[in-house]
């Protein structure tokens, strides 16, 4: 929230999912709120003065330029309680930034900053399901257990699954809209086991389970993780028959939560280092529940006064009855100190190689896939920006494969700041993470693949048992920003690829040339990963949307991941725009703009934005979409969509 981050930093997309810090104990004693203390409620127009002041000095430089710098703009923070703002500073994801300030400061700083309401849970009670829809109905199969769907995460549904026939989607009507107080960023996708949705909304701390059997959603439970929540929801039963839901959260925790009551089951720390975070979708299966780690150090690193680097991306296995770790395996051995920085600390190293990604999960071979992050400072390891296979028993790395070399990168560090005193080299300065999940498949010709998308643009075909490339095509050069950013999608013929930055020729990775690659969604042949068809998008700012959609004009890509309902493949846009298209042909069937203003059946008001991370899912006959990403720029909003068939 303050000015760690200079004005036209790239920065990786690893910031696109936020930091912040992590206590050294392995529980979390409390699901309740964590911070009221330092923030009093009550904001006068004094304080509120006060802490514009120190938004001027400390804050402004990022926040008024979010764009540029990646940090939520002012438009995003408004949307947001003063509470929660106060909570970043105490020992959230801005915590370094607020060590400095009094609690006085802080609290001044926080009722400047937000316009949230004080109360996030005041529509619940009216909200709440009658008796005899309370109770999660669990004994079906889940429709939606993870980031992916399903283990192999090719986030594919048939008709029969979402109660969809052919045809429903070329014209549809929205059903009912739910908006969300003090929330200006819907990236949680939801579960959906039965007429249950499991919900996570990041900004609030919660998980809610919504009966959507009737013509409007109520509420069953609400969780109160007591972070802000970094993952969509996660979905198993235990040996025992107890039904768990699992996120994760911007402190690197875990959290189980039992899926018929709410009631916290555990909560475990799966850090290695204490600038971390859970960004990927915890995995269940059989007993265990597979987490693995990101970070946020590379924000921190931006600041000469931070020693990097230390922290390092791995996956955790934890025993789903009791919370206990069962092992843990880093992605590399931990950092050392490698040369003075000039200063008489040390900078440290190997570091990074964050885990953003949910993973697929291969039954047969007992494997774990999963793509990791950059490289914070070198000498860059051989597993940063690599796919990985992981043993499920042991957690062994049974291969991995480097996809591009010598990606060091962190928010200090870029051309015209080497510097900086915690620059490390040597380096490409490329951040082209792994921020797309795995898929596991098997190709028409019958070969079986591990599928990965780079933010550099490639998208990576892999012998599951070996690591071998089995084939590789270029869309573009991708950016920090994507390239394929947060992920893919899959049937038995085709993958489906959204492209969200072409970017500029880099000199170092000379593989793509083709001067048609633009924006869009492209479907690849499993067999080859020639390209079967291409869509395109393209800046749309008539009417009013240059208000609505500020960055219209230049965030038009497709960045969050897709989905394949039935015989369609379904996108969503930065600009808010959600596309229906045949998946056979890539031909537009259907297209709805989301940025706009709703009255949410819970009687919350809210609006549409951009459209980002994993927000697309379909069941009983609806198609469902998130809208609202207020970070980076992008179009704030607060409101999950509901669409049926147009009658």
């Amino acid at each position: 929230m303050f000015r760690t981050i200079a004005s036209g930093v790239a920065l990786a997309a690893a910031l696109a999912f936020s930091s912040c810090t992590t206590p050294a104990d392995t529980q979390m004693a409390s699901a309740d709120p964590l911070v009221t203390e330092a923030h009093n409620g009550d904001a006068t127009a004094a304080s509120k003065a006060a802490g514009e002041a120190i938004y001027r000095q400390h804050c402004a430089a990022c926040h008024d330029n979010p764009e540029a710098t990646k940090a939520p703009g002012r438009d995003a923070l408004k949307r947001v309680s003063a509470l929660y703002v106060t909570n970043a500073l105490i020992m959230g994801k801005m915590v370094a930034q607020g060590a400095p300030l009094s609690a006085v400061e802080v609290s001044n700083v926080s009722d400047y900053l937000s316009g949230g309401e004080a109360d996030a849970t005041g529509w619940l009670a009216p909200n709440a399901c009658p008796a005899s829809r309370r109770t999660p109905k669990l004994d079906v199969k889940a429709t939606v257990s993870g980031f992916g769907y399903d283990y192999s995460n090719k986030r594919q549904l048939s008709d029969k699954q979402t109660g969809m026939k052919p045809g429903d989607l070329d014209n549809m009507e929205v059903a009912w809209t739910m908006a969300f107080p003090q929330v200006g960023t819907m990236r949680g996708q939801a579960a959906i086991v039965g007429d249950t949705m499991f919900l996570p909304v990041a900004d609030n701390n919660r998980v809610f389970a919504l009966d959507i059997s009737g013509d409007k959603p109520c509420v069953q439970w609400s969780y109160d993780g007591g972070r802000a929540l970094r993952t969509s929801a996660g979905f198993g039963e235990m040996s025992n028959g107890q039904k768990i839901i699992m996120v994760g959260d911007m402190g690197g925790f875990v959290h189980a939560i039992d899926a018929k009551t709410g009631k916290k089951l555990w909560v475990t720390n799966v850090s290695f280092f204490k600038n971390q975070m859970v960004t990927s979708t915890p995995v269940f299966y059989k007993d265990r529940v597979y987490a693995p780690v990101s970070q946020y150090e590379l924000a921190s690193a931006m600041a000469d006064s931070y020693v990097c680097c230390k922290a390092r991306g791995g996956v955790t296995a934890i025993n789903a009855k009791t919370g206990e770790k069962i092992w843990s395996q880093g992605v590399m051995p931990e950092a050392q100190p490698i040369k003075d920085r000039g200063d008489g600390q040390m900078l440290w190293g190997p570091s990074g190689g964050p885990i953003w990604n949910s993973p697929s999960l291969d039954l047969k071979r007992n494997r774990l896939f999963v793509g990791t992050g950059e490289a914070n400072s070198g000498p860059a390891h051989p597993n940063t920006d690599a796919l990985l296979s992981f043993d499920l028993d042991t957690g062994k790395i049974v291969w991995s494969h480097q996809a591009t070399e010598n990606d060091v990168y962190n928010a200090g560090c870029f051309p015209g700041r080497e510097t900086n005193k915690n620059c490390s080299g040597p380096t490409v300065y490329r951040d082209v993470d792994f921020g797309a999940s795995t898929i596991f498949t098997k190709a028409p010709n019958g070969t079986e693949l591990v599928l990965a998308g780079q933010k550099s643009g490639s998208l990576w075909a892999m012998n599951p048992e070996n690591g071998a490339v089995v084939w590789r095509t270029a869309l573009g050069h991708g950016t920090a920003m994507g390239g394929i950013h947060w992920g893919i999608a899959a049937d038995e013929t085709h993958v489906y690829a959204p492209i969200s930055n072409v970017g500029r020729p880099v000199p170092t990775d000379p593989a793509y040339d083709d001067k048609a690659i633009k924006p869009g969604l492209y479907a690849l042949n499993l067999n080859d990963g020639s390209i079967a068809w291409s869509f395109y998008t393209q800046a749309d700012c008539a009417n009013d949307r240059q208000k609505r959609v500020p960055g219209c004009q230049r965030m038009y890509g497709l960045s969050a991941a897709p989905s394949v309902i039935g015989e369609y493949v379904v996108a969503g846009g930065l600009d808010g725009m959600l596309y229906v298209l045949d998946r056979k042909t890539g031909a537009l069937k259907w297209k709805y703009d989301t940025a706009q203003t709703y009255q949410g059946v819970n009687g919350v008001a809210g609006n549409g934005g951009s459209i980002d991370a994993a927000s697309i899912i379909a069941t009983h006959g609806l198609l469902i979409v998130n809208s609202g990403y207020g970070m980076f720029g992008q179009a704030p909003g607060n409101v999950m969509i509901a669409l049926r068939p147009k009658k």
